[in-house]
């Protein structure tokens, strides 16, 4: 089970905590739970309850969270005084 296959059934407490602590290389028992109830794939957990991510899974929440999967917009725009091609 990895969890970018899983990620649509994923309710949006457990995403969310994900994406706010992508660092997190294992998951707490009670998130860890939520993960298995929610998910096809039987994901393995320790004799804590706790479930350890691979690399796999810690790349795609850091992305996920970093926005990669949304299109990038062509425009740039400079954060300086005045714009190119506008007067100060």
């Amino acid at each position: 089970m990895t969890l970018k296959d899983e990620w649509d059934r994923l309710d949006t407490k457990t995403r969310q905590w994900l994406l706010d602590n992508p660092g997190c290389v294992m998951v707490p028992r009670t998130v860890a739970s939520m993960i298995q109830r929610n998910c096809a794939g039987h994901g393995e957990v320790d004799g804590h309850g706790q479930m350890i991510l691979s690399r796999e899974d810690l790349d795609f929440i850091r992305d996920k969270g970093r926005g990669v999967t949304e299109p990038v917009s062509e425009e740039f725009r400079f954060f300086d005084a005045a714009q190119p091609g506008e007067r100060p």
